[in-house]
């Protein structure tokens, strides 16, 4: 049975082996497929495998897996995201005015993105593609909030659990919206007076949540997504014994959308320099079993982007290893140059 990824579901069998474009093998044939397994095939560009054929019990009502995004297809789904960012900016507005948010609209806004994105393959390019300089408190907001969501799903959260979190991760600067726009904005370095106003956002969030929501993760996460585990974040200075495991994944999340964004006093930073950043962290601030996975699934989407070596030269990521992350297979013209092996071979830039 010939039949393209997406219309995969759990339990198929491959009937034979499967290889990438660049004659890498990929799964085996037998291969009782599971949720990481179709991933990998997605991961990987496979249009098309081949399975045991389904008894007509086994067909399912609708197709299980959907095709993830492409970036001509942004005029569909650029839509939905800049309705998530719209809405974020009017629960912001909500907050100011009266000190509370409905929770319903949190739902509206929030739930067409996990509707929408959930299957998305390439997070890194997505949000890329999404990113732009304006409204960057809103836009933070939500890919905090998505990345929440996959990072919490990735973490074996089921999937009701993860939406709450994706929406707790969306909610966190909610207390941002009683900062001054002038300190919010402001294109140089904060003083030490507004750095302090600024960290109070994480008390006017926790405040905000609670009036209207009552205690909540969400209100939990607020407080906390500044805290680090070595005990130097605020606004409590908690050790990471004390924190939320929560808290910890709406960190990792909030970290790395901040170190993407495109500010008006802050240039993009190449993807790989963040994940680096963040597996730096991971061994003082961020909690290492968080950090690590977020990074372990993050990774596999530089697989067919191309890459400059510190040598100068140019090639394409092949493939990645589940434990040395930042050195991959990389295909150099007719050769190929595994740097988990060739130890003087480093990634210098990732190109998006």
């Amino acid at each position: 049975m010939h039949i393209h990824v997406t219309e995969l579901q759990q339990g198929d069998r491959l009937i034979r082996d499967t290889f990438n474009s660049y004659g890498l093998h990929v799964l085996s044939a037998g291969k009782e497929l599971n949720a990481s397994d179709i991933a990998k095939l997605f991961q990987h560009r496979i249009d098309y495998v081949d399975i045991e054929t389904r008894t007509a019990d086994e067909e399912p009502a609708i197709r299980t897996i959907e095709s993830g995004l492409n970036p001509k297809w942004l005029p569909t789904v650029g839509p939905i995201y800049q309705d998530a960012v719209n809405g974020c900016e009017q629960l912001f507005r909500e907050a100011f005015q009266n000190g509370k948010i409905a929770e319903d609209d949190v739902v509206q806004t929030f739930q067409p993105l996990v509707d929408n994105f959930k299957m998305e393959r390439d997070v890194v390019s997505m949000l890329l593609l999404l990113n732009t300089k304006d409204d960057y408190t809103y836009q933070h907001s939500v890919q905090v909030g998505m990345l929440s969501y996959y990072l919490a799903s990735w973490l074996g959260y089921g999937e009701e659990a993860a939406v709450k979190i994706g929406q707790a991760g969306f909610l966190h600067d909610i207390g941002k919206c009683q900062i001054q726009e002038g300190i919010l904005n402001k294109p140089d370095k904060l003083s030490r007076e507004e750095f302090e106003t600024i960290k109070q956002h994480t008390v006017f969030g926790h405040r905000i949540i609670r009036e209207s929501f009552g205690d909540s993760i969400a209100a939990t996460v607020a407080l906390e997504h500044h805290e680090r585990i070595d005990g130097t974040g605020y606004p409590n200075c908690l050790p990471g014994s004390a924190m939320h495991p929560v808290s910890k994944i709406v960190a990792v999340a909030d970290v790395y959308s901040a170190m993407i964004s495109s500010r008006v006093y802050q240039k993009k930073r190449d993807l790989l320099y963040v994940l680096k950043e963040l597996y730096r962290m991971s061994f003082s601030e961020l909690d290492p079993e968080t950090t690590h996975t977020f990074i372990r699934h993050m990774i596999p989407n530089f697989i067919g982007k191309r890459v400059e070596l510190e040598s100068g030269e140019t090639g394409t990521i092949v493939m990645t290893h589940s434990s040395e992350y930042f050195r991959p297979l990389v295909r150099l013209g007719e050769r190929f140059v595994d740097l988990t092996v060739e130890r003087d071979y480093e990634v210098k830039h990732v190109f998006m």
